[in-house]
C-alpha cells in the first residue's frame, strides 16, 4: 500500500497572488522535456485515493498523447472503465463551486480574468491542436471521391477516436483553471490533479490503469502565444509526433522546407489561400509590393494605400505610412498596416486601425 504525504499539496504556498501563481502555471503550462515520473504516478495514486477509489494497478507511459491515445484505444476496446468522471470531473466541480459560493460569481468571474482568463487564450488553442492533429492522425477524414462505405467507416472511426480522447484529462494543458483554483479558494480539492500537470501532459484514467504521456520535447510560439516555427517542428514529442505553424496556421512540414526559396511566382502559383498568405507573409509585403510591380490604389497626406490582387481569395490592402518622428540616426521608419479589403483611402486605412471611421479622424500631429 502506498501513501502519499504533503503538507503543501499545492505547491503553492500561502502568501503568492494571483499573477505569481499565474506566472508558475503559464511556465508550467509551456513546459518541456520529461518531469519527474515518481512525483506523478505518486500524484496518480492520490487523485484516485481523493475520488475514494483504490490506485491503478499499473501506471504506463507514453512518449505523446498520440501514442497514450492508440494505448487509450485498446482498453476501450477490451472494455475498460474511464473513471475521469471521479477523478476529474467531480473534484473540479466541487472546487469550482466552493469557490464561486465564497466569493460570489462576479468575485469569481473578476478571479478568473487576472488567473484563467491569463493563460487560456494561448493554453487552450494549443491544446485543441493536439486534440486535432491526434484524431487526424488516427482517423483521416475520407477523401470526398471514397465511395459511401469507406466513408461511413472514417466516419465510425473518427468518432471512436474522439470518444477515447474524452477520457483523457488534459495535464499542463489544464494550466488555466489550476492558476485560478490555486490562486483563490477551492484549490485543495483538486491538489493531486495540479501536482500530477505540472509533472505531465495528458493522461488517461482507467479503473485498473492509468495512461500518461510524458511532456513536449520542443515547443516554439510567437509573441503572441501561437505556435510558429518556420525550420522545423513548433511542438515536438520525443516519439516524432509533431505539429508544424507558422504564426499559429496548421502547415505541412514539406511546406515549411521551401520557404527558403519564395517567389513571386511561389507565392502566386500557391493554390490554397491560407498558404499562399503565410507565404505573402514570410516574403514581406513591401518587398512583394516591389517585386511584383504592384501599383498604388490611392495617396493622401496620412500615407499611402496598397492592393494587393490574389487569385481565388480577397486581396490584401496595405496603408503605407511613416513615422513623423525621426528615429535617432535621423531616418524615418516606415509602417505597413493591414486593412480591410473594403478599404478606399488611405485616411480610411489610418482611421480604422484606431477604431474611429474616416470623418472622424483629424489628428493634430501623427507620431
Amino acid at each position: 500500500m502506498e501513501t502519499v504525504t504533503q503538507d503543501d499539496p499545492t505547491g503553492a504556498g500561502t502568501a503568492a497572488g494571483p499573477a505569481e501563481v499565474t506566472a508558475r502555471w503559464r511556465a508550467a503550462a509551456a513546459a518541456t522535456g520529461p518531469g519527474d515520473r515518481a512525483a506523478a504516478e505518486r500524484a496518480v495514486r492520490a487523485a484516485y485515493r481523493a475520488a475514494g477509489l483504490p490506485g491503478p494497478a499499473a501506471i504506463r507511459w507514453f512518449d505523446s498523447p498520440l501514442a497514450a491515445t492508440e494505448a487509450a484505444l485498446e482498453l476501450r476496446a477490451a472494455g475498460a472503465d474511464s473513471v475521469r468522471e471521479a477523478v476529474r470531473t467531480g473534484p473540479w466541480e466541487q472546487a469550482r463551486r466552493g469557490a464561486v459560493e465564497q466569493v460570489g460569481p462576479a468575485g469569481w468571474s473578476a478571479h478568473w480574468a487576472l488567473t484563467g482568463g491569463e493563460l487560456g487564450p494561448v493554453t487552450v488553442p494549443l491544446a485543441d491542436r493536439v486534440r486535432d492533429a491526434v484524431l487526424d492522425r488516427l482517423a483521416p477524414e475520407a477523401d470526398r471521391e471514397a465511395d459511401v462505405d469507406v466513408a461511413v467507416a472514417a466516419r465510425a472511426r473518427r468518432t471512436t477516436v474522439r470518444l477515447a480522447l474524452l477520457d483523457a484529462v488534459r495535464g499542463q494543458h489544464d494550466a488555466p483553471w489550476f492558476a485560478a483554483f490555486e490562486a483563490g479558494p477551492g484549490a485543495v480539492p483538486v491538489a493531486p490533479l495540479a501536482e500530477l500537470a505540472r509533472e505531465a501532459g495528458w493522461w488517461w484514467p482507467y479503473r485498473d490503469v492509468a495512461l500518461l504521456s510524458e511532456r513536449p520535447t520542443e515547443l516554439h510560439r510567437d509573441e503572441a502565444g501561437r505556435l510558429d516555427r518556420a525550420d522545423g517542428p513548433a511542438l515536438e514529442y520525443a516519439d516524432g509526433f509533431a505539429l508544424h505553424a507558422w504564426r499559429g496556421m496548421p502547415v505541412p512540414p514539406e511546406f515549411l522546407a521551401g520557404l527558403a526559396d519564395v517567389s513571386v511566382e511561389r507565392i502566386g502559383a500557391e493554390e490554397n489561400a491560407e498558404l499562399r498568405r503565410v507565404l505573402l507573409e514570410h516574403y514581406g509585403y513591401e518587398r512583394y509590393l516591389a517585386d511584383s510591380g504592384a501599383e498604388p490604389v490611392h495617396r493622401d497626406e496620412t500615407g499611402v494605400l496598397w492592393r494587393i490582387v490574389l487569385p481565388d481569395d480577397e486581396p490584401v490592402v496595405m496603408v503605407e505610412v511613416v513615422n513623423s518622428t525621426a528615429e535617432p540616426d535621423g531616418t524615418y521608419r516606415t509602417y505597413w498596416l493591414r486593412v480591410p479589403p473594403s478599404t478606399r483611402t488611405a485616411r480610411a486605412g489610418v482611421a480604422w486601425t484606431f477604431g474611429i471611421p474616416e470623418s472622424a479622424y483629424r489628428p493634430q500631429r501623427e507620431t
